[in-house]
């Protein structure tokens, strides 16, 4: 900080103290209404961030600071204008791929987008059972819990429709796995043999 901004510092404070003086004598007197008085108080403070926040940025911009930033001059990423007091935890949770902590009709919702995939790795049907039976029980259960947070939307599974479903997809995985089998063997088959043999 130069002199001149010094100085320009010294005085903004000085005016700012004989100001709060002047204020708090007429409050004292009654011809100030102090709620008056904290609302400007407040939008001053708001408007003195405003303009220092913009003077820093301004010196950083000549000193250079934001050379080679990616975001420079463009709308930062998941910022659509919207004010989200929990931006900043739900970034962190998509970033560091976080689990285990959601709300959970949060957690349920996303479980059961995912549920197929879980199934389909699984061989046997009693443990699609125990999967599923599980998977309703703790719908159940968030359903009756009343703790807050988004509402419980996700639908229970019918257990045996889905074990149906499950080894529908399980043939057809299967039966498409021996056609691509019987196909790379052909292809084998009909490739032509060499006619030379290697020297001994």
């Amino acid at each position: 900080m130069n002199d001149v901004d010094a100085r320009m510092d010294r005085l903004r404070r000085a005016a700012r103290y004989r100001y709060q003086q002047l204020v708090d004598s007429e409050i004292e007197r009654g011809s100030l209404d102090p709620d008056e008085v904290r609302e400007e108080r407040r939008l001053l403070q708001a408007r003195d961030v405003g303009q220092h926040a913009r003077a820093l940025i301004e010196e950083a911009e000549r000193r250079g600071t934001f050379e080679g930033n990616p975001y420079h001059g463009k709308r930062l990423p998941g910022n659509d204008g919207h004010h989200d007091p929990d931006w900043w935890i739900k970034a962190k949770i998509e970033r560091e791929e976080i689990t285990g902590i959601a709300p959970p009709a949060l957690a349920l919702r996303k479980e059961d987008a995912e549920l197929d995939e879980q199934l389909d790795a699984l061989s046997a049907e009693a443990d699609v059972r125990d999967v599923l039976e599980d998977f309703n029980a703790r719908v159940k259960e968030a359903r009756r819990q009343l703790l807050g947070g988004p509402p419980v939307v996700t639908p229970l599974r019918e257990v045996d429709d889905e074990i149906t479903r499950w080894q529908d997809r399980r043939e057809a995985r299967l039966a498409s796995d021996a056609r691509a089998a019987a196909e790379r063997a052909a292809a084998s088959r009909d490739r032509p043999r060499r006619w030379w043999r290697r020297r001994r």
